[in-house]
């Protein structure tokens, strides 16, 4: 059994769960379905614990009729069982750790507040140490695409009960990639936030300094509306951060930053380094600059990771029960953390000087780009070879993914592709902290140009926006375009990809110069008003948009440019393309004479 929905059944993806609450659909309904899911799906090593169905049900009911005030109103979800759920029992797969918590962790308590339900409490790597998944005192989840194949780590239960569609979105913890391998080995989307943006108020620590609490969804906009609840600072959590507040605006072109050709290591899996190669070109075709970077230095930073100072401070989080109960720990959890004992403070201090010097010679690489798109994961492993070599292929795993969180960096797991052998493929973005945003609005792009059905359910990708191409012409903006985005320049895409209708060809009135603007990649003009006789008419296109792909074109222009009321020859206006004063310097060039962007690029 597959957990399949039937289509007569909503999606449990966000937008498709409100659609049924908006339209008299009852929460528990819902209830029933995802515990019916949990039986078809048939796989104990997902849940640890499970919620009281009935109390779950009870849950429901105080939440009453559907109330668009509560941003998750209704929606199912689950939650690592190192993060703290008033009632459950929370073990970090150690039974003989285990305790019973009085109150939420404070993630979810927001997020409960937001009206989720908790449906269980699912399995990890013991500690939240490793990145297979298959370190467990537990049964083992099953990898969601292929059981044969490990599920990824440490956050395996909750990454598979999102693939399978049995909860919306789940909660994990990321350290060197818990957050993010999962995600890609089950075909589900997994974000990463800057450090500090969710509290880790009850999460069992594996190295305090570097723990993030992880989202686990099907579709980017389903992570990033978890993720929009549950960033708050927490005066009780040491490590929290008032980060501003993450802005989804991108700019039309990216810098992004790719390892260098001779850096890339897919340790003999061709398949997923050609589904990396494809999701490269993707990114090219949508018009971003790509730039190879020497990634060595990189995995200097990641081979740290479990060397000296952090190996200690995972040892530290649990140390006075490992003295005492080192018999009830996993195998391979138990030499990671009894190495750390041999450990000593001149170590520790010796591989944060090392960090520190990493740091300082990759500062001006992580800032010569906007982002990083790396593999998510190298390759994919058999269980059968994970048991042969636990250690070696457990770091082989975090290949991409050890050195996030050592350099402060955000970062988004997006599948891509379904290789020839149907296994999936997918990339990470990777940013400094903070730019969270960003790296989502690239991601359900990437999501979106992929065309996958989500996680293991055959679900379709819900639409991002319900443009509408054929309505009525009086219900279609008229957009002016001056520069890039004229026909068979290299944004004119963003129309096209957003249904956009070309209208004619124009000209502004004679009140208007034309400044080829500096620095700008692809390069751009900028349109500025001038007083009358002052000017000169500027050649235009106008293009039609729906006014819902006209608020998202908008949303996404970059400073120094922005919309404006723009007078055309014709005595008619339109809005469209203009640029702010200031951008004007010495820099720019005025290519007023040329009478427009396209002739100037032919002569320039």
């Amino acid at each position: 059994m597959t957990g399949r929905s039937t289509r007569e059944r909503p999606a449990f993806d966000i937008a498709s769960l409100a659609d049924f609450y908006r339209k008299g659909g009852s929460v528990a309904e819902i209830v029933e379905q995802v515990f019916a899911r949990i039986a078809a799906v048939n796989d104990p090593g997902i849940f640890l614990h499970l919620a009281d169905r009935q109390g779950v049900l009870a849950e429901a009911q105080r939440l009453g009729a559907y109330d668009p005030e509560k941003p998750l109103f209704g929606i199912p979800f689950a939650v690592k069982d190192n993060i703290d759920v008033a009632g459950l029992p929370t073990t970090a797969a150690c039974p003989d750790y285990a305790y019973v918590p009085e109150t939420d962790a404070e993630v979810v308590h927001l997020l409960r507040e937001a009206g989720a339900l908790v449906i269980g409490k699912t399995n990890l790597d013991q500690f939240a140490t490793g990145l297979v998944g298959v370190r467990s005192p537990y049964p083992i989840p099953k990898n969601a695409i292929d059981p044969a194949l490990v599920p990824g780590g440490s956050s395996s239960g909750s990454a598979v009960a999102t693939a399978h569609g049995i909860v919306s979105f789940a909660l994990g913890t990321d350290t060197a990639g818990s957050g993010r391998i999962p995600a890609g080995l089950n075909n589900i989307v997994g974000l990463k936030p800057s450090l500090g943006a969710l509290s880790t108020t009850g999460v069992i620590p594996a190295c305090r300094t570097l723990d993030c609490v992880s989202i686990f969804a099907l579709t980017v906009e389903d992570a990033w509306s978890v993720f929009s609840v549950a960033a708050r600072p927490d005066p009780a959590d040491a490590y929290s951060r008032d980060l501003p507040e993450a802005s989804r605006i991108a700019p039309p072109v990216l810098t992004i930053g790719i390892p260098a050709s001779a850096d890339r290591a897919f340790f003999g899996d061709t398949a997923m380094e050609a589904a990396y190669g494809q999701a490269l070109e993707t990114l090219e075709r949508l018009g971003h600059r790509l730039v190879e970077i020497p990634f060595g230095p990189f995995y200097d930073v990641a081979n740290l990771l479990y060397e000296g100072a952090w190996v200690a401070e995972r040892y530290a989080a649990v140390k006075d029960f490992f003295d005492r109960r080192e018999d009830a720990f996993h195998p391979v959890t138990r030499k990671i953390y009894g190495g750390a004992k041999t450990l000593s403070a001149a170590d520790a201090f010796n591989g944060l000087y090392a960090l520190q010097a990493l740091k300082k010679t990759l500062a001006p690489v992580i800032a010569s780009v906007d982002l990083f798109c790396v593999p998510t994961a190298p390759r994919h492993y058999t269980v059968a070879e994970l048991e042969a070599e636990p250690i070696r292929e457990n770091s082989r795993l975090g290949t991409y993914t050890n050195f996030v969180n050592l350099l402060d960096m955000c970062g988004i797991a997006v599948p891509t592709a379904t290789r020839p052998d149907g296994l999936p493929a997918s990339v990470t973005l990777l940013a400094p902290a903070g730019k969270d945003g960003l790296l989502a609005t690239l991601g359900q792009t990437l999501h979106a140009a992929s065309g996958l059905t989500l996680g293991a359910t055959g679900w379709p990708q819900p639409a991002p926006v319900a443009y509408e191409p054929n309505m009525s012409n009086d219900r279609l903006i008229d957009l002016v375009v001056v520069g890039a985005h004229l026909s068979g320049m290299p944004l004119n895409r963003q129309l096209v990809d957003l249904d956009g209708q070309f209208s004619r060809t124009a000209r502004t009135s004679a009140a208007y110069r034309l400044y080829a603007l500096a620095g700008t990649v692809p390069p751009k003009p900028g349109l500025v008003r001038v007083a009358e006789r002052q000017g000169t008419e500027i050649e235009v296109e106008v293009w039609r948009l729906t006014p819902a792909a006209f608020g998202s074109f908008v949303a996404a222009i970059p400073a120094p440019l922005g919309i404006g009321t723009i007078a055309l020859s014709d005595g008619t206006s339109a809005k469209g393309f203009l640029c702010e004063q200031v951008a004007i310097g010495a820099d720019a060039a005025d290519i007023s004479a040329y009478g427009g962007w396209r002739a100037y690029c032919a002569k320039a």
